[in-house]
Order: structure tokens, then sequence, then C-alpha cells
């Protein structure tokens, strides 16, 4: 019995493609490609502003340019895409109806014809992008979380049951829980604090520039630092803090290795060093706008300077502690960096984030990792929400 082997499907475009565009770009010399870069975008913006300046205004001739372009633009952009040879005339029906239904919807508006189409013209770049980096991606992401490793059959919650129960996936969820506790709390406390006493020191500036250089360093930079400063090895000791156990005659400790919790605790420690100086600059410019007839009024009334700080400064710059909060907090549910420089996620020290990288990268387990991003995102979700009540608040108060 003679078999055929299958027919190759090649892509169906219009004489070229926008992967066959960026790999001749890339074969190009640099010198060239900038130029070139620029000269196609300054081309599609100038089209889009075209059409956005002239298609919405009435008359004959501006009727047909929209009718071109609601139908025009969705083939183009479908085409460019590279449809396959079996699946062209769902592609291009498609785009048929979508221009059908923009053209129509745009002819009948209540505002006038040529005002929607202005309008999507507007929205479309920033809704491609929107849709092409951040939506696609998140359902991509929550559908792979629910497939095995190879991404190709259904396993259900597996990959949820081995997050909680598995030791790489059971620490990252409870280390991160300590980091996003533990990290925004003593960073905002130590930076409120620095806030209220170096405002009234001599040498302020200074002082505060002492203080935020640590944000200015890179989380790998100060993993790097705090790794020396944690050092252990046979004979003399060169991390500071095992050289202090050792002058009083203690023993040398491997802190980075040392469980349960205690090299998390020791590596929040380097986050929350790092995120002090932030914390500092944003509290102290919210202290200096508290208005002074406040704290003179607290003061003629007999309160003392911790009952005007509690009943009157507080509360004065809690817009800012909830900023500072719920920045630091982020940043510590997506920490990574500080985790791979200084311990690798080794000793029960691994986090969301770091084993979502590990487990794609090292292990090739897209089910495991696409979970763990899940995992990692509904822990950031109560922050979200949290800050636009907030935001919501404020403009009602406004």
């Amino acid at each position: 019995m003679i078999t055929r082997a299958p027919a190759e499907t090649r892509p169906t475009t219009l004489g070229f493609s926008l992967n066959s565009f960026f790999r001749t770009l890339g074969e190009m010399n640099p010198l060239i490609q900038i130029p070139l870069v620029i000269l196609v975008f300054a081309a599609v913006v100038g089209l889009l502003l075209l059409l956005i300046e002239y298609a919405p205004r009435s008359g004959k001739g501006y009727f047909w340019l929209r009718l071109v372009a609601c139908f025009g633009i969705p083939v183009l952009a479908f085409m460019l895409l590279r449809p396959y040879q079996n699946a062209v005339i769902y592609v291009l029906g498609i785009a048929v109806i979508l221009g059908g239904i923009l053209f129509y919807a745009d002819y009948r508006s209540r505002q006038g014809a040529g005002y929607l189409f202005q309008l999507v013209l507007f929205a479309a770049p920033a809704a491609i992008l929107l849709l092409m980096g951040l939506v696609y991606p998140a359902l991509s992401t929550l559908v792979q979380s629910f497939m095995d490793k190879t991404g190709e059959n259904f396993v259900g919650f597996e990959n949820y049951i081995w997050t909680f129960t598995n030791p790489e996936g059971f620490w990252s969820v409870i280390n991160t829980l300590i980091w996003v506790l533990l990290a925004p709390t003593f960073a905002t406390a130590i930076g409120l604090a620095y806030a209220v006493f170096i405002d009234r020191a001599a040498g302020e500036r200074f002082l505060k520039i002492l203080i935020f250089m640590p944000f200015a360093i890179s989380f790998v930079g100060a993993g790097i630092i705090w790794k020396f400063v944690y050092d252990f090895r046979q004979g003399d000791q060169i991390g500071i803090l095992n050289a202090i156990v050792t002058a009083f005659g203690g023993q040398p400790v491997s802190w980075l290795a040392a469980t349960p919790l205690i090299n998390t605790l020791l590596l929040v420690v380097v986050f929350i060093w790092s995120q002090t100086g932030l914390a500092m600059v944003i509290l102290s410019a919210a202290i200096k706008a508290v208005p002074p007839e406040q704290m003179e009024a607290a003061e003629l009334d007999g309160a003392n300077a911790w009952e005007r700080f509690i009943n009157v400064t507080v509360p004065g710059i809690r817009s800012s502690l909830i900023v500072v909060l719920t920045t630091i907090a982020i940043g510590a549910l997506k920490i990574y960096d500080i985790v791979a420089v200084m311990t690798g996620g080794r000793n029960d020290s691994t986090v969301l984030a770091f084993e979502m990288v590990n487990q794609q990268q090292r292990f090739q387990s897209y089910g495991h990792s696409a979970a763990l991003a899940v995992v990692l995102f509904l822990f950031v979700l109560p922050l979200i929400i949290f800050n636009v009540r907030q935001i919501r608040k404020q403009r009602e108060v406004r």
C-alpha cells in the first residue's frame, strides 16, 4: 500500500508578512535597521493620523474613504499575520464581517458618521497591544495551568495540587506569604522612622542620600553584597556576620542554608534594606505636606510629640502610607533576583516568581509553571482591588 506524505501547508500572504519583514530586518546592517524602523513606524502613524483627521469628515469622498478603510484594514492586518492556506477563507470572512460591523455601527452612530470610526482608530493600537501583550498571555497561562508538563493533555487541578503539596511548590507559597507580610511592614515602618527623625536632623540631605542609595542598587547587586555578609566557610571567615559570631567565641553558621525559614528571613532583610530608602523619600515628602496649622493646634491642646504623630501626622499621610505599602508588597510578591543570586531557591528558600521560572526553564514543566503564575496573580489581585477602591474614594472626596 502506497501512502503519500501530507502536503506541506504554506502560509498565504500578500507577498510579504510581518515575520518575513522582521527576518529581513534582522539580516540588515544595524545602521540601516534604525532608520528603516523609524520610517515604517512613521508611515503607520502617519496613515492613522491621516484617517483620523480626514475620514470623519462629511461628504461622499470621505464616505468612500471610511468604507474602504473599514474593510481594507482588517483584511490587510489578517493577511500580514500569514493565515494558512486552509484557513484563508475563514480569515478573510472574519475580516470582512468585522469591517462590515464597524462601518454599519459607525454609519448609524448617534454622534454622526465618522465618530465611531475615529474612536476605533484612536483606541485600536493600544487595544491591540493590550490584547497581545496582556490579555492573550493571561488567558493562555490560565489554560496552560490545567495541562500536563508538555501542554498537550488536560490534567485538571493536578498542577494546583502539586503547588500546595510538593515541597518546591509548598515552600514557594509559604515563603511568598512571608515576604509579602514582613517586607512591606518593616520597610515602611523603618522608612517612616527615618523620615520623621531625619527631617529634624542636621545634614538632612546627606543622610537621605545615604539611606536612599541602596534603592538605587539593583537586586542582583544587593544580593551579591549581602551574600558576602552571610558568607560561610571553613577557616577564616570573610562574612561580617560570621566574623562577629566567631569574635565572641561562637561557631560559624551557614546562614543561607539555615532552615526552617531562617534563610528566608535573612533574604527578606536584604529586600527591606533596599526598599527603606524609597519609603523614606515618599513619606518624608508627605510629612512636609501636612499643614503646620494642625500641628500647632494639637500642640496648643496639650498633645505631646507622640500624640501629635499618631493623631495628626499619620492620618495626614495615610494615602502615602498606602502607596508605599502596596508598592513594596507588589515588589515582594514578584521578587526573583535576590533569591536567584543568594540561594538559587535551595534549602526551602524558593518563592513563587523564582519557582515559576525554575519549573519552566530547568524542568520544562509548563503546567507547573503556569499554575504558579496563576497563584501569584491571585496573590496580587487583592492589592490591585484595594488600590482601585482607594483611588475611587480619593476621587469622591475631590
